[in-house]
Order: C-alpha cells, then sequence, then structure tokens
C-alpha cells in the first residue's frame, strides 16, 4: 500500500468494554464524541460550558477539520490491535443516526472507503504499537507504519462504492402516546397500559437524572490529569433495584415469576411456576450505569445454554435495554432497543425496532411468533 505524501491518521473504535468497530466497518464510517451539543465548531463552546479539557475539544477539532478526503485512516482497538485500513472520502458531517451507539454519542462522522478489514482476526501488534489517548490522531512512523507499506490492497477496493446510510427520518422520536396507542393495538389490555405509563414517567425522571450523572462523570474523566471515576459509578444493584426491576414490575412480570440474583443471572423471568430451568423465559443481564449494555450479550447467551425454554435475553445499564431474540438457528440476535432517555422509533444503524416493539418484546406475554421484520 502507498502512503507516499499521504497523512495516516490511527482513529479508535471504543475500549475494551465498548467496540464499536463493527458499526464503523459495516456503513463506512469513522466516528467521535461527544456529539449531543450538535456539529462542529457550534459544539465548541457548550462543551467547554460542561467543562469538557480542552485536549477533547481539540481532538473533535483534529477530526473534523484537520482530516482530509484522500488521507489513510487505521482503524484500531488499545494499542496494539488494527481492525481496518481504509481512506477518508468527503467532508465532516454531524448525524444524529449515531447518536446512541451503546450508550455513546458518536454523531461526528467521517466517511470511509475502507480498503482491507479484519474484525475477527485483527492485526496484533506489541502493546503501544499505537497510540493511546485521543480518538483521533497522526500515526507516526513504526511498526504500524511500515506494516503498512506492505499490506497488499486489491485495487478494486479503491473504487468500491460507500454503503449508503440511513435516512435520519427512519429513526425519529416516538412519544408516549404513540408507544400506548401501539400496546394496545398488539392486543395489550388497557389497564396494563395506563399501569406501564404511570411508572414510565418516573423511571424517564430517574433515568435522565443518572443519565446527568453519567455524562458529568465522563467529562471528568475527559479533563486533563482526571483521577479514575470507576468508585463514583453506579453500582449493578442499584441499577436493577431502581429502574429493571421497576419497569419489568411495570410490564406485567409478578414477583413470583422474577427472581432476582437467580443461579446468577441478574434477573430471571419465568414463564410459570415453579421457578426453574424448564421454565425460564428471560434471562437479564445488568451492567453497571453508564458501561457498554450490548456487550453483555454474551455473557447473558452463556445462562440460555441448555435452556431451550428461555428465548429472549434482555441486557441493560438501567437507562437502556437491548432485546435479543433467539432465531431459527438457536442464535440470539439483537431484536429491539430502548433507550429511557431518548425514545426512538428504529435504530437502522442498529438494525433493530425501537422503543415500542423493545417494550412489548419485554412484556410477560409476548412470543417469538410475534416478531416483525426489522424493516417495518
Amino acid at each position: 500500500m502507498q502512503t507516499a505524501n499521504r497523512v495516516v491518521w490511527q482513529q479508535a473504535a471504543g475500549d475494551t468494554d465498548r467496540d464499536y468497530s463493527h458499526y464503523c466497518v459495516q456503513w463506512g464510517v469513522i466516528l467521535n464524541g461527544p456529539g449531543g451539543e450538535g456539529p462542529w465548531p457550534h459544539c465548541e463552546k457548550p462543551l467547554r460550558e460542561k467543562n469538557w479539557s480542552s485536549r477533547k475539544i481539540t481532538d473533535l477539532k483534529r477530526f473534523a477539520e484537520d482530516m482530509k478526503s484522500g488521507d489513510i485512516v487505521v482503524l484500531r482497538l488499545g494499542t496494539a490491535k488494527v481492525l481496518a485500513v481504509g481512506e477518508i472520502v468527503g467532508d465532516y458531517f454531524h448525524d444524529e443516526q449515531f447518536g446512541d451507539v451503546d450508550g455513546w454519542t458518536l454523531q461526528h462522522v467521517r466517511r470511509v472507503r475502507w480498503l482491507w478489514h479484519d474484525l475477527k482476526s485483527p492485526k496484533e501488534f506489541k502493546t503501544y504499537a499505537l497510540k493511546q489517548g485521543d480518538t483521533t490522531q497522526k500515526l507516526n512512523k513504526g511498526k504500524v507504519f511500515d506494516w503498512l507499506q506492505g499490506l497488499p490492497i486489491n485495487p478494486a477496493n479503491f473504487v468500491a462504492p460507500l454503503p449508503q446510510l440511513p435516512s435520519s427520518a427512519v429513526g425519529a422520536n416516538i412519544s408516549l402516546e404513540e408507544i400506548s396507542d401501539f400496546l394496545f393495538d398488539k392486543g395489550v389490555a388497557s389497564s396494563s397500559i395506563s399501569s406501564l405509563l404511570t411508572e414510565i414517567g418516573e423511571l424517564i425522571r430517574i433515568a435522565k437524572w443518572y443519565n446527568r450523572a453519567v455524562l458529568a462523570q465522563e467529562s471528568m474523566k475527559a479533563q486533563e490529569g482526571a483521577s479514575d471515576q470507576k468508585d463514583s459509578q453506579t453500582s449493578e444493584n442499584e441499577t436493577v433495584t431502581y429502574l429493571v426491576v421497576p419497569l419489568l414490575r411495570a410490564l406485567g412480570w409478578t414477583p413470583q415469576r422474577m427472581a432476582v440474583e437467580w443461579k446468577r443471572v441478574d434477573v430471571a423471568l419465568f414463564a410459570q411456576l415453579p421457578r426453574g430451568d424448564k421454565n425460564l423465559q428471560v434471562v437479564v443481564e445488568a451492567k453497571k450505569m453508564g458501561n457498554s449494555c450490548l456487550a453483555a450479550k454474551s455473557q447473558a447467551n452463556s445462562y440460555a445454554v441448555g435452556k431451550p425454554g428461555c428465548h429472549r435475553l434482555i441486557v441493560t445499564d438501567g437507562l437502556r435495554y437491548g432485546i435479543f431474540t433467539r432465531d431459527n438457528e438457536g442464535d440470539f440476535k439483537i431484536y429491539a432497543y430502548l433507550n429511557l432517555t431518548d425514545m426512538k422509533r428504529h435504530y437502522p444503524i442498529l438494525e433493530c425496532h425501537g422503543a415500542a416493539e423493545a417494550l412489548l418484546s419485554m412484556s410477560p406475554e409476548w412470543r417469538l411468533d410475534q416478531m416483525r421484520p426489522i424493516s417495518q
């Protein structure tokens, strides 16, 4: 691969807890955040007012202004793994489709034509072959740079079309009134809907309070020289107590059919009594507030092994809920996603349903034969 007279960048695709490289490669993008304050440069002032560090703001500026179409980008995870290599195409833009990538606001976007990628078996180097720290950095000469020079690229990859991004309108917000009508049309009793709407209003208020606290922690972490904030994270027990269990109760799960900390499962939901492997219907895996919840799917999946009646997994940090359903091959695939602080109709980037279908699929009465195609 020829890099002469071309700027080479390294771009992070998450961290050890949250890997979003799949979305970067699938949609032909690289991402940066926080993006909730709008596009660059209009976001600079509100970010400073919210105490985001100058270092983070410089990182966003580098991403939006210094990167140029035609530059080479190396997609990294940590300081030793290269997952993809591509060519930047076009200018920076801000896209709300990436406003919730497993809890991170990554609306700052650059299009990339990926020339090489291997997410399952990435190229590995010695630790610190890549720089740690900022999301977007120039790649200096070294082992990774030398590897690029000898990387064979199919010439057809340089002219391959970019994946088409979904329309932003598809992922628009949905109101509680629309959710209520949806649930009623699906046969949910009026009394159950009224109970859910009464409870969910309070849960949304609590969730928004927690969300502000999480954002404040992230801002503190981004401060230059900030200390580790892990001790201040909301615990899994608090998440389950104040948000997860109340939401499940509002959806109609009774205490008899809902066991907390059952056989290492955070919350186990049963089709009927007695509570046992044969009657296990749903595994709920809870994570600390602000951590990746979708990454907990593999752990939840391990608890469902050998339990043929378990066709749903719910992974959550209390604010966000990912619902995975078992397909015909027995694998769990994401079906719906709910963010209590920002309810959407659909999540085209995640390729799943949104808030209304998530709440329905978390209810006790929902069955696999009620699944709708993701495109609807």
